[in-house]
């Protein structure tokens, strides 16, 4: 992992220790930790440009939201994954993120389409351009751009907690979309709430999450 890694915080924090918990978290979210590898404490705070003390208190959040493991060397790495995990992570996801777009439907209206096309537009040239990081990145803002529309409070935490969890698994994802022949359920989803059909905004959001995550064979993920 290489400084780049880190995005640069959006806003102003209090402390060092929220802008070190919350670059890491994005860096999760984005895909830069992926399964198998793993960094120190002081090498996280190096490349944070932060004592470790900092980090060390990010990664005990992390770590309690399961997001990563902090090792008794302090290495930290990501979590090792199981088919049933999975399947009950897939099952939550698909329960919460039907609610959040359902609950951001009534908000939606033509600008808003429009940059769900756009988003839409990332995430094909970055399948087309083999360009993970940007398909991830892509796939990210896709999906929470729409939930946030709602303004949910408990939902989207609730979803965070959950796609932190399955984010560094998004690269066996993109590398089967990336391959594969498979259905756009964005543009079946940008459809349906143009039609505002609340069963098919449904429908799509379900088909995304199970024929992406749902389809990683127990084979592919790490061992437990």
């Amino acid at each position: 992992m290489t400084e780049a890694a880190f995005n640069q915080p959006q806003e102003e924090f209090r402390t060092t220790q929220e802008r070190v918990y919350y670059q890491v978290r994005d860096a999760i979210l984005r895909g830069q930790f992926l399964p198998g590898n793993s960094v120190t404490i002081r090498g996280l705070a190096a490349e944070l440009d932060c004592s470790p003390m900092p980090v060390r208190e990010a990664l005990r959040r992390l770590t309690s939201e399961r997001a990563l493991e902090l090792s008794d060397t302090r290495r930290v790495t990501v979590p090792s994954m199981t088919r049933e995990k999975l399947d009950e992570i897939c099952a939550a996801r698909v329960a919460l993120e039907c609610q959040a777009a359902e609950q951001a439907l009534p908000f939606v209206g033509d600008s808003e389409l429009e940059q769900l096309r756009a988003l839409d537009d990332r995430v094909t040239q970055a399948l087309a351009e083999h360009d993970m990081q940007a398909y991830v990145t892509g796939n990210l803002d896709f999906h929470f751009t729409l939930y946030k529309l709602g303004r949910p409070h408990i939902i989207l935490s609730l979803i965070e907690s959950l796609w932190l969890q399955t984010a560094p698994l998004q690269h066996l994802v993109f590398q089967r979309f990336g391959v594969q022949e498979l259905p756009d359920r964005h543009q079946d989803l940008i459809a349906a709430i143009e039609s505002r059909d609340v069963q098919r905004v449904r429908t799509a959001i379900r088909q995304d999450i199970e024929e992406g995550l749902g389809s990683i064979s127990a084979e592919e993920l790490m061992p437990s």
